[in-house]
């Protein structure tokens, strides 16, 4: 979680330009990557040294991985998953597939969270006067299972996910006594990255949940979690994901009814 501020400033240059432009990195040259982001060949391999490869024909050979696991169609995961399956039943591999990557994610998220920013985070939102909550995509999910929590537990929340085009016009409603949580996860989502930026930009602070410290929410944020999310047959679940929201959201709650109950 700390790598992105140990990196010197070209190093952090080149993480950044490759989580913008994945494609390029798996499959352009060292020449024209390096002019592209306007850096020097050898900052790429140095680059590629600083997390263990030789050389930065290695780190390329992760981004093809990748991205052929993102371009695979769903017919092409569900082969996977017959071939892996073959020695048990279909469905029980299926099952026992999932349940293993779930537990991995939740397992790395715990051994990942930084309890200070956990507890800095749930004060932060707890309060602020209402909470948006910015979610597409595969993030989806999430920001609608913390919409539900939240106003079970009469918690003022907004959730920008309208379906007459309006999302901007709702962030802009978001004034200086409110908080915002924005989770994406890579590819990551223009309009959730757009919408932070109109946020922080006004002041509003933002809990990010993200899955690098080079996402573009990491830099926006006023604290940040890094979830990764373990995947089987190329499917990712939301299972640490979902479990953080689930902890912030009762977090948060609490800290309310705690400090409303205060003499």
């Amino acid at each position: 979680m700390e790598r992105r501020h140990d990196l010197p400033k070209r190093l952090t240059q080149v993480a950044a330009y490759s989580l913008d432009n994945p494609d390029e990195i798996a499959f352009g040259t060292v020449a024209s990557i390096a002019a592209s982001a306007a850096v020097q060949p050898s900052t790429l391999v140095r680059f590629a040294q600083q997390f263990g490869f030789d050389g930065f024909s290695g780190l390329q050979q992760i981004f093809r991985a990748r991205l052929r696991e993102r371009n695979s169609t769903y017919e092409d995961r569900l082969r996977a998953l017959e071939a892996d399956n073959a020695e048990v039943s279909e469905n029980i591999g299926i099952l026992n597939g999932f349940l293993s990557a779930a537990g991995r994610s939740v397992e790395t998220l715990s051994h990942s969270i930084d309890p200070a920013t956990f507890e800095r985070s749930v004060e932060l939102l707890a309060r602020a006067d209402t909470i948006y909550l910015l979610a597409k995509r595969r993030a989806a999910p999430i920001g609608i299972y913390m919409a539900y929590a939240f106003g079970k537990m009469r918690v003022r929340n907004q959730l920008i996910a309208t379906s007459v085009g309006i999302d901007d016009d709702l962030v802009a409603m978001a004034g200086p006594n409110d908080a915002a949580i924005a989770i994406s996860f890579s590819p990551y989502s223009p309009e959730t990255v757009g919408q932070s930026r109109m946020m922080t930009d006004r002041g509003i602070p933002l809990i990010a949940i993200t899955d690098s410290a080079f996402s573009p929410l990491a830099g926006e944020a006023a604290a940040w979690f890094e979830v990764v999310e373990a995947d089987h047959a190329g499917f990712r679940s939301l299972s640490a994901g979902m479990a953080l929201a689930m902890a912030l959201t009762v977090a948060v709650a609490e800290w309310r009814r705690r400090h409303k109950s205060a003499p």
